[in-house]
């Protein structure tokens, strides 16, 4: 009707169809009153938040299917959010919060730029996916990454909290606020990635002495067999392996292990 009088441009405003999966009690079963399971949401926002209520409500797993109610798994995202404020914020010997001194303006290390740039790249696919509860997954993954850093660059918490946003925005405005950051977050543009930084220039070895797991470095993806096996030998877990044994050959499987054969 809307087209036909010239309202809107197309016939068909909708290009998808979503069904949302029902929510279930504690006891796998419908929630009813007459099974005594229903679930207040202003119960559980009067002990965990809004926040928490409804960043648990998209972590429960895909949108679409049928999932529990689990007040253990709202305590979990909870923790999870206290976790995002203790990132940036500690409690002084008064008793209140102030901004933590590890937060700087400091340029991300190159460890921290990826996953940052990885945390960007997986939040705004999941968001167009309607993928909620592996995006909260990723911002999880970026909260773990940066705890206990010892500088942690105030620009990546920038771009962490307008990610977060959409998920809890109360503690996510609040702590925008707390890092004096210029506007308001909800007039923030949404953050970009660069698909370079996300280029895997290093892999995981494998460092074996016959055959025997001793460590495991990261090392270029370009690197010759040389370069890994002098790599290999170098290590002090290998040396202390070898005892002074006599090396006997060096087997290198490019990208994935060096296994020093020795007796």
């Amino acid at each position: 009707m809307l087209f036909d009088l010239g309202h809107v441009s197309k016939p068909e405003p909708f290009q998808r169809l979503v069904n949302q999966g029902m929510i279930l009690g504690e006891d796998n079963r419908k929630m009813s009153k007459r099974w005594g399971n229903v679930i207040d949401p202003l119960d559980v926002i009067e002990i965990y938040g809004a926040d928490a209520f409804r960043c648990y409500e998209m972590f429960m797993g895909p949108l679409e299917q049928m999932k529990p109610w689990s007040m253990k798994g709202v305590e979990g995202v909870s923790r999870f959010l206290a976790r995002v404020w203790r990132l940036m914020m500690t409690e002084n010997q008064a008793g209140d919060w102030e901004l933590s001194a590890a937060i700087k303006a400091v340029e991300p290390t190159k460890a921290q730029q990826k996953i940052t740039h990885a945390t960007v790249k997986k939040v705004t696919e999941d968001i167009e996916g309607l993928a909620f509860n592996t995006a909260i997954s990723q911002m999880m993954i970026f909260v773990n990454a940066f705890t206990n850093a010892a500088a942690i660059p105030i620009s990546a918490m920038r771009t962490f909290l307008v990610l977060l946003n959409p998920f809890a925005p109360h503690i996510s405005s609040e702590l925008w606020q707390q890092l004096q950051s210029p506007g308001n977050i909800t007039g923030q543009s949404w953050p970009a990635y660069d698909a370079q930084i996300l280029v895997e220039d290093e892999v995981d070895i494998v460092l074996q002495v016959n055959g025997k797991v001793r460590d495991r470095v990261k090392l270029p993806l370009a690197a010759t067999n040389a370069e890994l096996e002098a790599a290999a030998l170098a290590n002090e877990k290998v040396q202390k392996a070898l005892g002074g044994q006599t090396v006997r050959k060096v087997v290198v499987v490019p990208n994935k292990l060096v296994n020093v054969v020795a007796g």
